[in-house]
């Protein structure tokens, strides 16, 4: 990921720029690993197209930026929209067929399409990606004393947090998020009651492209619009769905920030096992409770 440390600062500034850049990490984290558990949590499909999904959301702020002008802060809201739809036609022409089958077909199925996306996608534009500059409102850094923190990537931390806590809220506190529990725990009573399931389990996947889609949006200006920047972070993100587990949309949130924080610190006090410590804690996690920390067994 990414690091703004320098070798000569004293142990605490580093620790604490340090724990900033890995609450970063873990927004970004936290949101990808957010929508994985909610297709998975509640449609039970496996979403390997999350990664393209997210460079999706990364290139659409790209194109509307370069193409049509226009900003950032509208790229927020239009980027989600526009890949929240994708997802929806996904879910309308491919997943609904084999919605009766075995789970192993709908990974095979995503990771298909996500090989399909992301080939179309570098040989249009290649693998060394494409700039995307910060917005003037939040261009510059804040003098904290121990380090300068971009706006930009403080910007970050409290969009992440505030989409996380919205998407919790409204999973866990609101009649739409009832409906969409009990129609993944019982269909046929939900549909007696005159509640449309397909049409639910459709806005589903596509809420859970749209979060991706943000994510993506966020991310463009810190890494390069690239091909290859949903391939470079989705394995991770499945081993943070693994460890909150799967499904659990608190277990999402919280393992994805905690885990960017431990990744952040790995790289202060042993930099050799930063890229790794995440699976480290994942088989340990698989070890002593398979169904996760915050996941349900069965």
């Amino acid at each position: 990921m990414f690091s703004f440390l320098h070798v000569a600062m004293p142990p605490l500034p580093l620790f604490l720029a340090q724990l900033l850049v890995g609450l970063i990490n873990g927004g970004f984290y936290a949101i990808l690993s957010l929508g994985l558990a909610i297709i998975f949590g509640l449609l039970n499909i496996i979403n390997f197209a999350h990664g393209a999904l997210y460079m999706l959301g990364a290139f659409c702020a790209w194109f509307l930026l370069s193409w049509l002008g226009i900003s950032y802060w509208a790229a927020l809201l239009i980027a989600p929209v526009a890949v929240g739809l994708v997802g929806m036609a996904i879910e309308r022409l491919f997943l609904r067929r084999i919605a009766r089958l075995d789970h192993l077909y709908g990974l095979l199925l995503t990771f298909g399409l996500a090989l399909v996306i992301d080939g179309v996608f570098r040989q249009l534009y290649g693998s060394s990606g494409m700039p995307y500059s910060i917005p003037a409102e939040l261009q510059g850094a804040t003098d904290l004393g121990f380090m300068f923190l971009p706006n930009y990537r403080a910007w970050v931390i409290v969009a992440s947090f505030a989409v996380c806590a919205v998407t919790w809220f409204v999973i866990e506190r609101t009649r739409i998020g009832a409906l969409l529990r009990a129609a993944t725990e019982n269909p046929e009573l939900v549909r007696a009651f005159g509640i449309n399931v397909p049409r639910l389990v459709t806005l589903t996947y596509g809420a859970g492209a749209a979060l991706a889609a943000f994510a993506g949006v966020l991310a463009a200006p810190i890494y390069q619009v690239s091909p290859l920047m949903g391939v470079n972070i989705i394995t991770v993100v499945f081993a943070v769905v693994v460890i909150g587990g799967m499904g659990s949309i608190l277990g999402a949130v919280i393992s994805g920030f905690a885990l960017g924080v431990i990744e952040g610190m790995t790289k202060v006090f042993w930099p050799e096992a930063s890229t790794t410590v995440i699976f480290v804690i994942m088989a340990l996690v698989l070890l002593v409770k398979p169904a996760g920390l915050f996941g349900r067994a069965g």
